[in-house]
């Protein structure tokens, strides 16, 4: 991969967070309602000298660009400021959150991508018998139903008729003085529901998209000459058809974790998982600044890095966009 290529996308990316960085501030300061309010509220009253106090105090008396400067100043040396509610550094309180987040967030993509890429390619081997129209039918239903709806019906079977899984947290109380294996399990244990939930919308897009390049991939002149070589169907399909087939997926995958993240707010709030989607919505309802932005800033580096990642193994899959500049 060319040096000058990797330089120029991570200077895309940095410029990318700046511009980020700048928006979240100016959209959430310029939202109407005065946080000192809120904050004095939380105190348990408001006089006009406690307002002033509360403004002096996190420097919200000073314009909105002087802020801006000092904020991003802040951020530069990994300091987001003191969260409003919870009286403690947003870092740090994102650094307890961020972690749950994103093994939700992974799981579901890898289940989403190595089921929906599963599903996809039998369909594609027979496009119109039965089990290419029931895939075709579970994708469609899958891409339909809102990801807030499933996770509550799932909550529903699985605490009323089905009790097989946790419906809720993220670890059992009990079990948090336990080994770390037992630990894990339990982990695992309760990440089976909120993966699933993040992880079907994308795994019918998946599977819809696995199918249709699987389609034009098993047209190709290399497929029928690997059949007339006599080829086991099995290696022709997975080996030689499925390679080229999963370079869309690729793309697809970096731009839907976006997505993926934006969905855990929900997720993360039906199942109450303690990660960066539940700490969004608290934060959004009293109207912590600093939390919000920390939490949007978080958000869009994943969302960055994981966008160049895909780049990156973009160029590694297509031999033919290694040399170019």
């Amino acid at each position: 991969m060319n040096a000058s290529y990797v330089i120029r996308r991570l200077i895309y990316g940095f410029l990318l967070m700046l511009g980020v960085v700048v928006l979240n501030f100016l959209l959430i300061r310029l939202a109407p309602g005065d946080p000192a309010v809120v904050i004095a509220g939380e105190m348990g009253g408001a006089t006009e000298e406690m307002l002033e106090s509360i403004r002096e105090a996190y420097g919200l008396n000073k314009p909105v660009l002087t802020q801006l400067w000092i904020y991003i100043s802040s951020v530069a040396q990994f300091d987001l400021g003191e969260s409003f509610f919870f009286n403690q550094p947003v870092a740090s309180l994102i650094g307890d959150r961020i972690w749950p987040t994103i093994l939700l967030v992974i799981t579901a993509q890898l289940l989403s991508i190595v089921l929906g890429v599963l599903m996809g390619a039998i369909a594609a081997r027979k496009p119109h018998g039965p089990l290419s129209a029931l895939v075709s039918v579970l994708s469609t239903i899958g891409y339909a139903v809102p990801v807030f709806w499933t996770g509550i019906m799932l909550i529903i079977l699985f605490a009323s008729w089905l009790p097989w899984f946790p419906v809720e947290g993220m670890q059992s109380v009990k079990l948090r003085n336990a080994d770390w294996w037992t630990q894990t399990k339990d982990i695992a244990h309760h990440l089976v529901l909120p993966a699933f939930t993040l992880a079907i919308i994308y795994l019918a897009q998946y599977a819809r998209l696995t199918r249709a390049s699987m389609l034009d991939a098993l047209s190709a002149d290399y497929i029928r000459t690997a059949r007339a070589k006599g080829l086991n169907e099995r290696i022709v399909v997975f080996s030689h058809a499925l390679r080229n087939a999963l370079l869309p997926i690729l793309t697809v995958a970096g731009l839907q974790f976006g997505n993926l993240i934006s969905g855990a707010l929900l997720v993360e709030t039906v199942f109450n998982w303690p990660g960066m989607g539940r700490l969004a919505f608290d934060s959004i309802l009293r109207r912590d600044y600093p939390t919000i932005m920390g939490v949007l800033f978080f958000a869009s580096l994943m969302v960055v890095v994981a966008n160049l990642i895909t780049d990156f193994s973009y160029r590694f899959a297509d031999p033919r966009l290694k040399d170019e500049t």
